[in-house]
């Protein structure tokens, strides 16, 4: 690999000076998805045995793990609690039941997460293998398949930051619009006309559809947090071949994905870290922690803890290294816990985990 040129000098980047100041709190719509939890001795070839150790319930989903973590964040020091709000579809059921409790025990307006009882709550059955923490999913799309336009009262939702995912996983926000390319595009349109900035994930999906799903998307989107393999797949561009971080691909990246519409930052995260870019070309680059062996009980949760770290730093209108540093001590808190958010804690012991252990290497 060729030399890195040299970052530009740092210097604070605060978001929130753009936003709607007479809005405050962030709202998380798209899928809401109870998980089932199998942890399994070891991943089985096909037409072969593997053991279930121990199950259980967990929660599922880009809003609901990202707003579940942010809740168990508490306010920052000094500050009031974040207000947040659920859009979604889950069905008259048990587990529809279930996570409306669970938002209202932590907080969570739940009035824009509409019953329907046309399909039930979506589900997943994940399986997790015990040694590695590796993780794979089977899913019910449910309700979730549902979920369209005719869903969302932009008008009512009093948030500041709309966080929206996962694109591809969304049957009815993935629909063609002759106008928008997307039902979802159209409706992030619609919150950034009223004043709310938008926030995107999008399912690590092994096809070809990121073009004509996420693309469009990224036009009316003001801060993307995708993964690598995601950052990848909608760009072109292989960020890690051969296993390994190549930096210039991760640049490039995120680069095409300012160019392709994202307005304020595009954020990529991966086992190795936490990379930010931002329109005036900033870029900033955070180590993950290096966990001991045994820490890691499971990944299911990391992503979604990681953008809930960054949509916390964004919201406050922190600086871009400090929101970094939450993101990955949140996704290191997430990896000590099989589910995906019953690790998630305040934010003075989330973040003590970087005077616990020390961070990778830096690879900028």
């Amino acid at each position: 690999m060729a030399p890195c040129p040299p970052l530009p000098s740092p210097r604070p980047v605060m978001y929130h000076a753009s936003m709607n100041q007479e809005r405050r709190g962030i709202a998380g719509g798209g899928n809401w998805i109870i998980d089932r939890l199998y942890i399994c001795d070891r991943w089985p070839h096909e037409e072969t045995l593997a053991n279930i150790l121990s199950e259980e319930r967990g929660t599922g989903g880009a809003p609901y793990n990202c707003l579940l973590d942010i809740a168990r964040f508490g306010p920052d020091a000094g500050g009031e609690p974040i207000p947040l709000e659920g859009i979604g579809l889950i069905g008259d059921d048990p587990n529809g039941r279930f996570i409306q409790s669970d938002c209202a025990d932590n907080g969570i307006d739940t009035s824009a997460l509409i019953v329907s009882d046309q399909a039930p709550t979506s589900y997943t059955n994940v399986m997790v293998v015990q040694d590695s923490g590796r993780r794979t999913f089977f899913h019910n799309r449910g309700a979730n398949a549902l979920f369209g336009p005719q869903h969302v009262p932009v008008d009512r939702v009093k948030a500041r930051l709309v966080h929206f995912g996962y694109l591809l996983l969304l049957d009815g926000m993935d629909e063609p619009d002759d106008e928008f390319g997307t039902a979802a595009a159209r409706i992030l349109k619609q919150f950034q006309d009223a004043g709310i900035a938008t926030s995107i994930d999008v399912v690590s999906e092994d096809s070809d559809r990121f073009g004509g799903i996420v693309k469009p998307a990224l036009k009316y989107t003001d801060y993307a947090i995708l993964n690598e393999f995601e950052a990848g797949k909608t760009t072109g561009h292989d960020v890690k071949p051969d296993g390994k971080v190549d930096i210039e691909a991760l640049r490039a990246s995120a680069k095409d994905l300012l160019d392709l519409g994202v307005g304020r930052l595009v954020c990529v995260h991966m086992p190795e870290g936490g990379y930010v870019l931002t329109t005036d070309g900033q870029e900033t680059w955070q180590p993950s922690l290096q966990l001991p062996q045994g820490y890691i009980k499971g990944a299911a949760g990391a992503g979604d803890a990681f953008c809930a770290g960054m949509l916390f730093g964004i919201h406050e209108g922190w600086e871009t290294e400090k929101s970094l540093r939450l993101a990955v001590c949140s996704a290191a808190m997430s990896l000590s816990e099989p589910g995906c958010t019953e690790a998630c804690t305040n934010l003075a012991d989330t973040l003590a985990l970087a005077e616990k252990y020390p961070f990778q290497p830096a690879i900028m």
